[in-house]
């Protein structure tokens, strides 16, 4: 027996071939042990007909390749899942009747090469490699049904995806999420307490094998994920519910119908392409919706916030914004709700003055794409900036006698996929209300002049302002990831609320994060958890803002 090991080091390397002549290892040389420089290796060969492996093997974690191939091994411990790192096995022409199941857990893999063994059948934990590109199986007598599948056009991918959906689930439910209790209701006067959910459902469209290979496809279809959508909004029963990445008809179809049962109304609009669209075509755009329960609240009215025209009407000549900005059609949704006396905690404010009070509910999905930090801010600046103008015109269309409540009362709820983390420019504009004009998010492009008017900017001072003062309802310490997949895991969803007039009582808790280590969840959807976002849910208590103090929400800088 030899144990022969690769080691790659830094640059003046001499190469030297092995005997077996099928890999060149790469040895230090002395120059570079005489500077003192340290080996570094990932790759390990073991070859001369072995028979049983050392366990210390299954101690060197940090191997990223392992070739064992032309041995005489008959089986593979199961202490194979400790090498975590592993992206290529080679247990070619051995004589290996079977494979444990835990070569599944070794998500990294990209290359599994078991050619010329004795297997007859393999596990069904294999199609959770959903990172592996080669699979060789070629000299094995396996079942006629592996091998068809496996000899197909792409018959890696087939063969793993089969797997994959006959695995058996045997994760249990994950336990509920808890409620993290935050305050007590005023006991002075009276409020208007709700609930309100945001929630990224993961269009139908979106939920692809390519997108999210960990989850079986049968529970990646839409007809067995609506029901655990459903059930999570209903077990929540939130006030108001903010939803992003509904598809067009099954807003119309699925959700709209189904919660107006459940005593809510609600408003949709797709993201803009839908507009350049056929009828038949349209129906698979996705967008934003607000819903309210309608014993607590009225409409007043609906406002579709289009970032590309917005983008095309302020560009100033900046190419940037006509081809950065202008190129991505995202949107934002507003609804303007009115509360009714079921609000209240105790009824309807004693002061006429304040019944009726105003609410602009707010919704948007910002661009997804982290090389467009810049679109991701701009896009959030016209958002406030359309709110702002929102809330001008209302109060500019009041007249006395005419509405119970001053339009000057209105108070602010913003809801959101906005695809950027806590330290990023957005949440730094829209939790502080200011940002720097040479903030690096805007990358240093052409966008200073035509960004002036979407702010209320103040030259001296070099910052974009908006003139809200808003809180996080939730932050990292609580909330460590809202997005949860094998790439990405961090908080892209927020519910902001008004600072001044707004006090958070509960907000619900994360998933266990046991029960995902325990269980492996690599990422979701998961049979289990039926998106890739994790919805959030805020109780709020509301003070009524007096009509003749100046709008609550706009600070005075």
């Amino acid at each position: 027996m030899t144990l022969g090991a690769m080691i790659r080091g830094n640059s003046g390397k001499e190469k030297q071939e092995k005997a077996c002549g099928r890999r060149t290892p790469t040895f230090m040389s002395q120059e570079d042990i005489a500077a003192g420089r340290k080996s570094h290796w990932q790759e390990l060969e073991i070859t001369g007909m072995v028979r049983n492996i050392s366990p210390s093997v299954w101690r060197l974690k940090h191997l990223t390749a392992l070739y064992m191939s032309e041995n005489s091994l008959v089986c593979l411990p199961a202490e194979i899942v400790n090498l975590t790192q592993l992206t290529y096995l080679d247990l070619s022409n051995n004589k290996l009747r079977q494979i444990p199941a835990e070569l599944g857990d070794l998500v990294n893999m990209r290359e599994l090469h078991l050619n010329h063994n004795l297997l007859r059948l393999l596990p069904y934990e294999l199609g959770k490699l959903f990172n592996l590109q080669v699979l060789g199986l070629k000299g094995n007598p396996l079942a006629a049904d592996i091998l068809s599948v496996y000899q197909e056009a792409n018959g890696t991918q087939r063969l793993l995806t089969m797997m994959l959906n006959s695995l058996e689930v045997n994760v249990s439910q994950p336990p509920q999420r808890p409620w993290l209790p935050l305050g007590r209701p005023s006991s002075t006067h009276s409020t208007c307490i709700f609930t309100v959910m945001c929630y990224n459902v993961l269009c139908e469209k979106y939920a692809t094998r390519q997108m999210y290979g960990y989850c079986p496809n049968w529970a990646l279809e839409w007809e067995y994920r609506k029901k655990n959508i459903m059930q999570e909004i209903r077990n929540y029963s939130a006030d108001i519910i903010t939803l992003q990445e509904v598809q067009t008809d099954q807003f119309y179809n699925f959700f709209l119908p189904t919660l107006q049962r459940d005593k809510y109304d609600g408003i949709f609009s797709p993201k803009s392409r839908a507009k350049t669209m056929a009828e038949s075509e349209k129906k698979y755009v996705d967008g934003c919706a607000i819903f309210w329960r309608t014993e607590k609240f009225s409409l007043v009215k609906e406002y579709l916030i289009e970032f590309n025209q917005m983008a095309m009407a302020n560009a100033e000549g900046s190419d940037d914004m006509l081809n950065r900005v202008m190129t991505k059609d995202n949107i934002g949704l507003a609804a303007m709700l009115e509360t009714r006396d079921a609000a209240w905690e105790s009824g309807a404010p004693s002061d006429p003055a304040q019944q009726n009070q105003r609410l602009l509910v707010c919704t948007a999905h910002i661009h997804w794409d982290p090389e467009f930090c810049d679109v991701k801010l701009i896009q959030t600046m016209m958002l406030m900036h359309e709110i702002r103008q929102i809330m001008d015109r209302e109060v500019a269309s009041f007249r006395p006698g005419g509405h119970r409540a001053a339009a000057s009362n209105i108070q602010l709820l913003l809801c959101g996929d906005l695809n950027s983390l806590p330290d990023s420019g957005v949440v730094e504009f829209l939790v502080n209300g200011r940002v720097p004009a040479n903030h690096p998010d805007f990358k240093e492009l052409g966008y200073r002049t035509c960004l002036k008017k979407l702010s209320v900017s103040n030259e001296r001072s070099g910052e974009f302002t908006h003139p809200f003062r808003l809180a996080s309802s939730y932050s990292p310490d609580i909330m460590p990831y809202t997005n949860y997949t094998y790439d990405f895991k961090g908080i892209i969803d927020y519910i902001f609320y008004s600072r001044d007039t707004m006090t958070p009582l509960g907000i619900l808790g994360p998933l266990d994060p046991d029960w995902l280590r325990d269980n492996k969840v690599q990422g979701c959807p998961h049979p289990h958890v039926p998106s890739d976002h994790f919805s959030l849910l805020v109780e709020l208590e509301m003070s009524p803002v007096r009509s003749d103090t100046a709008n609550g929400l706009i600070a005075h800088r």
